[in-house]
C-alpha cells in the first residue's frame, strides 16, 4: 500500500501570481471560465466529476501533458485532459512538472506550501515532498513565486473535485542536459514507485510563428512526444530548435515512466489564433498515457 499523503506545511501559502491575468481572479468568473473551457467548439463537450463519472475501463491514466497559457487560448485543450481525468477513480495526488520559465531559484525544485487560487487552498502533499527531496531536487520555492506553468492548472482541479480529497507536488524544472533531466525522471520514477500518483507535464508548443510555420513545427515534436522517449523528445526539439517552452519538465515526465509499457493519446491540438485572429501564434496540445 503507498503511503497516504499529507497537507502541506502549516501557515505556508503560495498566493497567486498570475489571477486575474492568466485567468480570472474572482470565484464566481472563474468557476464559470473553467466550464466554458469544457464547451464545444474547442473543449471536450463535459466535465466528468465524481458523482457523474463513468467507471474507469481500459487502463488508467498515468500520466499526461497539458498547455499552461490563459485560459482563455489554451483552456480548452487543457479541458480534453482533465474531461478524462474526471472519467476515472480519484487520483490522491498530483505531481506536476512545471516549467521554470524565470529561471528563479534551484535547477529543479519543490515547495512544501500549500496553494492559493480565487477558488480555495490546494493542498500539497508533505510526505512526497519529503521523499523527494535531496539528489537532484532542492527543496526551493523560489522557484514558484512567479511562475504560471502549474499555477494555470489547479483551477481544473479545484472545478473537478470542489469536494477536495486531492493534494498536488509542484516540480520546477529548469532547462538543462539531457542527463540530467533523465537523471531527474529516474529519481522522481523511484520515490513514486507504490504510490497513486498521476504525472502531468505542463508545456505550450511553438512560440510566435505564422501558424502554417508554428503547426509543421508542433507537428514534428508531437510526433516524437507520442513515442514516449525522452531522448527521441529531447534532440527534436533542441537540434531543430523548436520553441517549446516546456521541453525539460516534459522530457523528465518522459524519463519517468522509461521501463514501463505506456501509449501516448493526443487529444487536442490548437493554437492561439483558434480564440481571436493573430498573425504570430502559440501552439497547444493535451496527451494521455495510459
Amino acid at each position: 500500500m503507498g503511503r497516504v499523503a499529507t497537507p502541506g506545511a502549516r501557515g505556508k501559502v503560495r498566493h497567486p501570481a498570475v489571477a486575474g491575468t492568466f485567468y480570472a481572479g474572482d470565484p464566481g468568473p472563474l468557476h464559470r471560465q473553467v466550464l466554458d473551457c469544457f464547451r464545444p467548439p474547442r473543449g471536450p463537450g463535459d466535465l466528468h466529476t465524481p458523482s457523474n463519472g463513468r467507471e474507469r475501463s481500459g487502463k488508467p491514466l498515468v500520466a499526461g501533458v497539458v498547455p499552461h497559457a490563459g485560459l482563455v487560448y489554451s483552456g480548452p485543450i487543457a479541458a480534453h485532459f482533465y474531461h478524462l481525468l474526471g472519467a476515472e477513480p480519484l487520483h490522491p495526488t498530483v505531481l506536476f512538472f512545471g516549467v521554470n520559465h524565470h529561471a528563479l531559484g534551484s535547477l529543479f525544485s519543490v515547495t512544501d506550501e500549500d496553494w492559493r487560487t480565487p477558488l480555495g487552498v490546494v493542498r500539497t502533499d508533505a510526505s512526497l515532498v519529503e521523499d523527494l527531496v535531496g539528489g537532484p531536487i532542492e527543496l526551493d520555492p523560489l522557484a514558484q513565486r512567479a511562475e504560471h506553468s502549474i499555477e494555470v492548472q489547479l483551477p481544473f482541479l479545484q472545478v473537478l473535485y470542489p469536494q477536495g480529497g486531492f493534494s498536488i507536488v509542484a516540480l520546477q524544472v529548469t532547462f538543462a542536459d539531457f542527463t540530467e533531466l533523465r537523471a531527474l525522471g529516474q529519481h522522481v520514477a523511484r520515490v513514486v514507485r507504490g504510490r497513486d500518483v498521476l504525472l502531468v507535464a505542463s508545456t505550450d508548443l511553438t512560440h510566435y510563428l505564422p501558424v502554417e510555420e508554428a503547426n509543421r513545427w508542433d507537428s514534428m515534436a508531437l510526433a516524437a512526444l507520442e513515442t514516449l522517449s525522452a531522448r527521441r523528445l529531447y534532440d527534436t526539439v533542441v537540434e531543430n530548435r523548436i520553441s517549446m517552452c516546456g521541453i525539460a519538465p516534459t522530457t523528465a515526465l518522459l524519463a519517468t515512466l522509461e521501463g514501463s509499457e505506456h501509449r501516448a493519446q493526443l487529444l487536442s491540438r490548437g493554437t492561439s489564433a483558434d480564440a481571436e485572429p493573430m498573425d504570430q501564434v502559440v501552439g497547444y496540445a493535451s496527451l494521455a498515457i495510459r
